[in-house]
């Protein structure tokens, strides 16, 4: 639905006044759209197709049930794309079309401007759209339940992937292989994914006849030859797939690496998008009577949440924060090092560099990176942070420490490569059996076994081999396996 007259009128103001903020953006594609089409669109995860899959489906009845009941309501959802293309929901008030187009502007500036959205692909709406093509003539030439089967098991698999690999972009040619069509299995010696024309340099004849002739006189070629946490990466290059099953994992693993980077920045994203919807209402757009419905729906956006952290809060609050003290000089060795608690409250040298460092903040950070370099004791103070767990004597969740280093750590443990266990391939060729090995590099958390087992399971039926993973239980060294019809565990010397 197109934008009436008084939504592009408000577009184009907000855009010049983001821009006199300094905001950096994309171009902004804005759709309008009613309750059941936005949904249909956040099932999709924010675009308008994807590859056919049950999941799609359940989202889309949960977002609809909810949204009839009450229960929610989709107020923005914005796509990293160039250009960037939100949605606006046409039941909204004027007040709440303003905020959520100043609230997308932020979105698209932090988008084209953070670092670790600098590899991602910026015509993802486009390749979803192929992705799409891809899975229908896949389903139409080897039926749905295979197709089906493939995407269910790689989507357990998604977040196996290396999240610190810069060069997993997947916009670029040279990131994305192409499989042939045909069923054939691929050779036994793995190549190295390329576009046809860039083949014969990339795995130049030679060297593959000579990892031909090392696997066939037993010398002992260790695959991977260094662990490697691109599980997917892996199994695309040495699980003994057909080609169009490839293409599926390749598809996958994709869409895998274009969402990382939003779940590593969603508090910092967010937080931008918060504090600049905040200061362009209140200083520029407000007419005096929206005001009320203005600081209503702000404040249920960035309200505490119980039991979770909000990332508009706690984002929006931090930005302020440093922005606050860059601005005082409240920063470096002399203001750290000073005892005079009095003298560091009135502290303000009029450095006036705020706005510069949280663009430079913007810039360069993700959360973890975000709370590490910048939460400080006196914010955890202010914002009231604290550690809670079960109290089993008397079956109530109960605050059981404020102290901030112990606050901090554990942020810090949970926004580590994504909240997720570091899992690496280490072999590919375990007790010279053709099985696969990997290992989860233990940093004081479990493996959940149930989850463990499962994921061996969808592992095994991509490997074809029984496949193992060395991990810590209860402090004791395990090697848990799956040969596909039962699991063992066994303790490790």
């Amino acid at each position: 639905m197109p934008l009436t007259p008084e939504l592009k009128r408000w577009k184009q103001e907000i855009r010049e006044i983001a821009r006199g903020f300094g905001l950096d953006f994309f171009e902004v594609v804005f759709e309008l759209l009613e309750w059941n089409e936005i949904n249909v669109v956040a099932s999709y995860g924010g675009f308008p197709s994807r590859y056919p899959h049950w999941r799609f489906g359940m989202e889309y009845e949960h977002l609809s049930k909810s949204y009839r009941y009450g229960l929610h309501r989709i107020y923005e959802m914005v796509i990293n794309n160039d250009p960037c293309y939100a949605y606006l929901l046409g039941s909204n008030s004027g007040v709440d079309q303003k905020m959520v187009m100043a609230h997308v502007y932020a979105h698209s500036d932090f988008f084209k401007n953070n670092l670790y959205f600098a590899e991602t692909h910026r015509k993802m709406v486009d390749e979803m759209g192929n992705h799409r093509a891809k899975a229908q003539r896949y389903i139409h030439r080897y039926g749905l339940g295979r197709v089906e089967s493939l995407v269910d098991r790689c989507l357990s698999l998604e977040n196996l992937i290396n999240i610190h690999r810069p060069a997993a972009r997947q916009g670029s040619e040279a990131a994305t292989p192409s499989w042939d069509d045909s069923p054939d299995r691929s050779p036994e010696v793995s190549k190295i994914p390329s576009k046809p024309y860039m083949d014969r340099y990339i795995n130049p004849k030679e060297y593959l006849e000579e990892q031909r002739k090392k696997l066939e006189a037993g010398s002992g070629l260790k695959i991977p030859e260094h662990p490697e946490r691109d599980i997917l990466l892996f199994l695309m290059e040495h699980a003994p797939l057909e080609n169009w099953e490839k293409e599926i994992v390749t598809m996958l693993r994709e869409e895998a690496y274009y969402f990382a980077p939003q779940a590593a920045t969603k508090i910092l994203n967010e937080g931008w998008a918060a504090y600049w919807h905040s200061r362009i209402m209140t200083e520029k757009v407000l007419q005096d009577d929206e005001v009320i419905d203005y600081a209503s729906h702000h404040a249920s956006t960035v309200s505490p949440q119980p039991g979770k952290l909000n990332p508009y809060k706690i984002g929006m609050e931090l930005l302020r924060d440093i922005e606050r003290r860059w601005d005082r000089g409240q920063f470096g060795r002399e203001y750290d090092e000073c005892p005079n608690l009095s003298e560091k409250l009135r502290w303000d040298r009029k450095t006036g560099l705020g706005r510069q460092k949280i663009f430079e903040v913007r810039r360069l950070c993700n959360d973890l990176t975000l709370l590490d370099g910048y939460l400080t004791e006196d914010f955890c103070r202010e914002q009231k942070l604290f550690l809670y767990g079960f109290n089993q004597a008397n079956g109530t969740y109960e605050i059981i420490d404020r102290d901030f280093a112990k606050i901090k750590a554990k942020l810090l443990m949970s926004l580590a490569n994504l909240g997720n266990p570091v899992i690496e391939a280490i072999d590919g060729n375990y007790a010279e059996r053709g099985e696969l090995c990997l290992k989860h590099l233990h940093e004081g958390i479990d493996l959940r076994l149930d989850w463990a087992k499962e994921t061996l399971k969808n592992l095994h039926s991509l490997w074809k081999k029984p496949v193992h993973i060395e991990t810590l239980v209860e402090g004791i060294p395990k090697l848990l396996s799956f040969d596909g019809e039962e699991h063992r565990e066994q303790r490790l010397t």
